[in-house]
């Protein structure tokens, strides 16, 4: 099976703990000597929030921003990279058609962002409809998608299915800035719509999530149709 997977930066960053680094690449390891194909896309998350925050005060425009947002999510990636050395691809690729190229050598690709505009949610997007994933998996620091944030909400439900289209007009509100934090940008989505790969959003904060998607497990949200 071929995977793309969009580890986002809360579920794996949060206060560079090289355990979680660990974590992450011993669960990845794992399904990739189940022969699966995997390919990475890692999100900028706390360190990126704080380097946008103070190029902000700076007065840095959007795009700087992005680039910044951009910048960090590499080096995260290079992390990750570190973490499950041999198996993985040594360079984060710039774009799409490298990544798609690196796939061919058998190893692990693991990429931040691409351009400016484009979350990591929508790189992953993207991503998986350029190489025809089978599978795309978006971790967050939640169990799936809600009808509100849980962490503020407490009548929020967690939601176990839903189309693209439901996917669509739930994000179509969100502000897409730099440093957003969101269970998935409107361009992802949309990108999820147009593709139809079957989508499973997990809670990143337990990598062996990752597995139990992959399996088919009922976990998270699963968006198809």
């Amino acid at each position: 099976m071929k995977i793309v997977v969009k580890v986002g930066g809360s579920a794996i960053v949060q206060g560079l703990d090289a355990q979680r680094f660990k974590d992450y690449a011993d669960v990845i390891k794992q399904l990739a000597d189940e022969d699966h194909t995997i390919l990475i896309v890692i999100g900028g998350g706390t360190p990126a929030r704080d380097y946008i925050n103070v190029s902000k005060q700076l007065g840095a425009n959007n795009s700087i921003l992005d680039y910044i947002g951009i910048g960090v999510s590499r080096l995260n990636a290079r992390l990750l990279i570190s973490a499950l050395g041999d198996i993985a691809y040594p360079e984060p690729p710039y774009d799409y058609q490298e990544a798609g190229l690196a796939m061919y050598s058998g190893k692990v690709v693991v990429m931040g962002g691409v351009v400016p505009g484009q979350t990591t949610d929508a790189v992953a997007a993207i991503l998986a409809e350029y190489v025809h994933a089978d599978l795309l998996i978006r971790t967050t620091s939640v169990d799936g998608v809600f009808t509100a944030d849980p962490k503020f909400d407490p009548k929020a439900t967690k939601i176990d299915t839903m189309s693209p289209q439901e996917l669509v007009d739930m994000v179509t509100k969100i502000e897409m800035t730099a440093g957003a934090n969101n269970i998935f940008d409107p361009l992802g989505a949309q990108i999820v719509k147009r593709s139809r790969i079957p989508t499973v959003v997990v809670n990143g904060k337990q990598p062996k999530n990752l597995i139990k998607a992959v399996k088919g497990e009922p976990i998270g949200t699963i968006i198809k149709g």
